[in-house]
């Protein structure tokens, strides 16, 4: 079955719920039966936990030099400015991740005020 298949309003729509629902459905299942019989501490775990942050990572990197909306008009050196900021208030102040998020929040505001 293909995207074209049927041609009616709520194809499009059921079709990409289906698909959105077992990319990411399956993966949910698997870590939810595997969960519990694997080590905190072992190899697969830790190789997990270092895509999960390389996809976070590549995310808020391609948000900070490829922005959309409202932050596509802002500079390029303003979003670097509050990224840093932010990782500095995290490191600085405790390694609270929200310590870190108001913080760059708070410097792109001020950029966007001062501007």
């Amino acid at each position: 079955m293909t995207f074209d298949a049927i041609d009616a309003w709520w194809w499009p729509f059921l079709f990409i719920l289906v698909g959105g629902w077992l990319a990411t459905d399956a993966w949910r299942f698997l870590g939810v039966y595997l969960g519990d019989r694997i080590s905190e501490d072992s190899d697969l775990l830790v190789l997990v936990r270092a895509l999960a942050t390389a996809l976070v990572a590549a995310v808020i990197g391609n948000l900070i030099v490829f922005p959309s909306g409202a932050l596509a008009d802002t500079a390029l050196a303003l979003r670097l400015a509050a990224a840093a900021g932010g990782f500095l208030a995290y490191l600085c102040l405790g390694r609270k991740i929200l310590v870190g998020i108001v913080a760059a929040e708070l410097i792109l505001l001020a950029g966007l005020w001062f501007e």
